[in-house]
């Protein structure tokens, strides 16, 4: 079996014949169509998360798409989502022909949803829409503010927003073809992230918003969620979700104070198993429907270790999916 083995923290994976996975109690086997290479990927690749370094060599891959083979849970032939702990506990991850894949891991798949396209909204699209509906508690006729709009989560979100009823959608963006990406998912209008000056990142937020904002989305931090910040409603919202940006950011108390804003953080850890399925459902139905997409490029698993370092080194400006 082929496999994308990772022999060295900060290298890239490479291809090498493989053992085929153990199906344990509890586990169900299946063969991969579709794996994402995602930021937790990369860094528990590095060796630097929190998780601690992980024992090599192992498999990286903390999702995939894939046809069940054997299941006490799944029928066999059904098309099903799932995650693993790769780089995060023992064990490998999707990066491979086939995988173990925990029971409670698997989301069977009702949408008429290419595979590609699935792994590449994967849990991103999930924490966009639990952080609009579940924690942002978005409301028909809000304006929203959406941070770093050009990327996976961003993109979910702008087009999330819009099918939950926002008024009105602003995008926040560092370079001209995230911009170009926010737009085609519905955005309103696009703020461009090029200053550090969070002065002028809330003038620049004012002036694309119709009044205050109801809620900002926040996968950056830094100086972009200050300066949004500073555009939320009395009561306002922002939900933290990412630091992309920068892991702190230049937050002024008086801000917070004056207008009684929330600050609400997001993990897809604190989601239970039955929630993270019912958001991807969610997802995929309007994925099936035409109603939401996201630009990824794809890959073979042949390819994987150029395409690794594309996504190590931000050169890929999209999500890269690895396709068997």
């Amino acid at each position: 079996m082929r496999a994308a083995v990772l022999r060295g923290h900060r290298s890239a994976p490479e291809v090498e014949q493989w053992q085929p996975p153990d199906v344990g109690p509890g586990e169900a086997l299946v063969e991969l169509r579709a794996a994402p290479i995602t930021p937790l990927d990369l860094l528990c690749a590095s060796g630097t998360s929190y998780f601690g370094p992980p024992e090599l060599p192992y498999v990286p891959g903390v999702q995939g798409v894939g046809l069940v083979l054997n299941s006490t849970s799944v029928p066999s032939g059904t098309m099903a989502w799932f995650s693993t702990r790769a780089g995060m506990a023992p064990g490998d991850g999707s990066l491979r022909e086939c995988c173990s894949v925990a029971e409670a891991d698997l989301v069977p798949l009702g949408f008429d949803v290419k595979p590609e396209l699935v792994a590449a909204l994967g849990l991103s699209a999930v924490a966009a829409w639990m952080a609009l509906t579940w924690r942002g508690e978005l409301h028909p006729g809000e304006q929203v503010i959406v941070l770093g709009a050009g990327g996976t989560v961003g993109q979910v979100a702008v087009r999330a927003a819009r099918l939950c009823g926002a008024r009105r959608v602003i995008a926040g963006c560092r370079s001209d073809g995230a911009a170009e990406r926010a737009r085609r998912c519905g955005a309103d209008a696009v703020v461009r992230l090029d200053t550090d000056d969070v002065a002028e990142l809330a003038r620049r937020f004012a002036e694309a918003s119709d009044g205050p904002a109801d809620l900002v989305i926040d996968p950056l931090f830094g100086a972009p969620a200050a300066g949004a910040l500073r555009t939320l409603r009395h009561y306002g919202r922002l939900v933290q979700l990412g630091s992309a940006a920068c892991e702190t950011a230049p937050i002024d108390s008086s801000t917070i104070r004056s207008r009684c804003l929330r600050l609400l953080g997001y993990t897809n850890n604190e989601l239970t198993g039955s929630q993270r399925a019912d958001a991807l459902n969610a997802v995929l139905s309007h994925a099936s429907a035409g109603q939401l997409s996201v630009d990824f490029e794809s890959a073979s698993l042949d390819g994987i270790s150029q395409a690794w370092e594309r996504q190590a080194r931000g050169e890929a400006p999209v999500r890269i999916v690895v396709t068997y």
